[in-house]
């Protein structure tokens, strides 16, 4: 590999060339150039090769340039770019206007691009390898957590490929950590930042299948307790409490239910004791009342938290997003070194699976008041603001629907210049149709073992459908009722992601670092080169270039030691 130039060098005849150079675009950082060898691909992808090219395509984006003291990834799952410009208009019509020039809060941030989300196995990914590639810097296979690429079931081969997250980077090198989810803390995104599995499914003891924990491996939430005593995430929040709690102990919510795992451990209580001064809580009032505590885990949900539309609302129901982000910032701004946040909304993937576009909409109009929060609580002088989607579903913004047509209504509008606006349009069997509908999923029309045929509500989880015969007249069909499912054309038990790119918004030191389309793993190189704290970090453990570029795939035992 031909040796790297020093950055000097490079300045320098940056500089010379400027005449005959294309003008340097405003805004934007200098560029780094990092070699990266050509390889044939998939064969030649490597852990280090997609590490060190995410790296390349970073520094050439300026990031090294950067300079932030804290960072915020707002992850909205299953975000697609539809979802985005349908919650848009959702949030602007709740408030009377028309919708369509409405913003949500992200969508003000000066720096845009896109991410391409595939998986190293998989067109279409999943939650799991799209975090890990957007945590760790090294794009993974589907169900993989912290893990580089293998067999989704071998977890001896998993062993020797752990992969070093931002979180855990940022605890090693003195920052605080935060976790705040509305799904199980155990689920595929937030646990790609703390934890190592080939397989995101074994969230709890009972899941691992005996071989796997033969072989060394541990499920996912006991992971959440390998840091010193004293560190890991000031903050964790989320649902999942069940896989915290042993069979033995009943939940302190649900009188009908108990804790899932089989080795009687207690890790909540467990949790607590690692953490002197610190509080787990498990509602609104009790979030309230530890805003004192040195760490706080809030487990605020057996399973996930509810949706924002059905949660309860008071001291005995749970917080919503922008509550906990607020806690969250509140809590580890009083770190003088800075701090690593990552905020999920997890839901909004969850009612995209369902085919419940009224949910999907409120969870992602949830996130924009958390965004709205953390941008209003921080300086963008000092603090990266990252929202991004970990992958894309199959929504569809149809039809031609007049300016301020509700967005969850039926389509009314002209499909030619001798239709009448104001009367639905109809499809070829003169029927009128929805703005919002799903490629495939449980909204499909034809009869169900538990709904009869026509149009679905949520919560529907089909066994088996019949066929549709035709589409179901939706005059009297109130389709922007909540538990309204929009029609889909293929039935499926679970509505499928998509593969398309979804979007990044930035605000902030190395923001201008996020542009152009991106491969998603990019993302973590942007986020550790432009914060001084973590790249430095990087570079004592000798996996920096001549430039101080983090090019070498860092060894987590390295950043792990007790």
């Amino acid at each position: 590999m031909p040796r790297l130039l020093p950055l000097s060098t490079v300045l320098f005849a940056t500089l010379l060339a400027g005449c005959t150079a294309a003008p340097h675009r405003a805004g934007t950082s200098a560029a780094i150039t990092v070699d990266v060898p050509a390889i044939e691909h998939p064969a030649g992808e490597t852990a280090q090769w997609w590490y060190r090219s995410g790296a390349a395509r970073a520094a050439g984006n300026g990031a090294m340039a950067g300079r932030a003291k804290n960072v915020i990834v707002f992850l909205g799952d299953g975000m697609s770019l539809t979802t985005v410009a349908a919650a848009r208009i959702f949030d602007g019509q709740r408030s009377g206007r028309p919708g369509e020039e409405h913003q949500l809060s992200w969508e003000t941030f000066p720096h845009t691009a896109f991410s391409k989300t595939y998986n190293t196995d998989s067109q279409t990914p999943d939650s799991a390898g799209t975090m890990t590639a957007v945590a760790t810097g090294v794009k993974s296979h589907m169900g993989a957590i912290g893990v580089s690429a293998g067999r989704r079931d071998d977890c001896a081969d998993s062993l020797g490929r752990h992969t070093l997250s931002w979180l855990r980077l940022a605890d090693a090198a003195g920052l605080a950590t935060g976790i705040v989810t509305t799904a199980r803390l155990t689920h595929a995104t937030p646990a790609a930042t703390y934890a190592h599995s080939p397989d995101r499914n074994w969230e709890h003891d009972a899941d691992l299948p005996e071989e796997a924990r033969a072989a060394g491996c541990r499920d996912i939430a006991q992971q959440l307790l390998d840091f010193p005593e004293g560190r890991g995430p000031t903050v964790a929040f989320g649902g999942g409490r069940g896989q915290f709690l042993p069979v033995s102990e009943r939940d302190p919510e649900y009188d009908d239910k108990v804790g899932l795992r089989l080795d009687g451990r207690n890790l909540a209580q467990e949790w607590r004791q690692r953490h002197p001064g610190g509080a787990y809580v498990w509602n609104s009032a009790q979030l309230r009342d530890a805003a004192g505590a040195g760490a706080v885990l809030g487990l605020f949900e057996f399973e996930h938290m509810q949706y924002e539309h059905d949660r309860r609302k008071d001291d005995a129901g749970e917080p919503d997003l922008e509550a906990m982000t607020r806690f969250a910032i509140e809590k580890l701004s009083r770190n003088r070194d800075g701090y690593v946040l990552l905020v999920e909304g997890g839901r909004i993937d969850h009612a995209n699976h369902e085919g419940n576009a009224y949910r999907a909409l409120d969870e992602t109009s949830a996130m924009s008041r958390a965004v709205r929060a953390a941008a209003d609580m921080t300086s963008a002088d000092d603090t990266l603001i990252v929202v991004t989607a970990d992958h894309s579903h199959t929504l569809g913004f149809v039809g031609y629907p007049k300016r301020g047509n509700p967005i969850l209504g039926k389509v009314r509008g002209r499909t030619s210049e001798d239709d009448d606006p104001n009367d639905y349009a109809r499809d070829m069997f003169g029927l009128p149709y929805t703005t919002l509908v799903y490629a495939n999923g449980p909204g499909y029309t034809g009869a169900s073992a538990t709904q009869p045929a026509g149009p679905k509500r949520h919560l529907h989880h089909p066994g088996a459908f019949e066929a549709a015969e035709g589409r179901p007249d939706l005059r009297e069909v109130d389709t922007a009722h909540p538990d309204y499912m929009q029609e889909a054309l293929m039935p499926l038990k679970s509505e499928s992601h998509g593969g398309d790119d979804v979007g990044i918004w930035a605000r902030g030191p190395g923001s201008d670092s996020f542009r152009g389309t991106l491969e998603q793993h990019v993302i973590y190189h942007v986020i550790v080169q432009a914060t001084p704290k973590l790249r430095q970090r990087l570079c004592a453990a000798g996996t920096c270039s001549a430039d101080g570029v983090p090019v070498e795939l860092p060894d987590p035992a390295e950043f792990e030691a007790r």
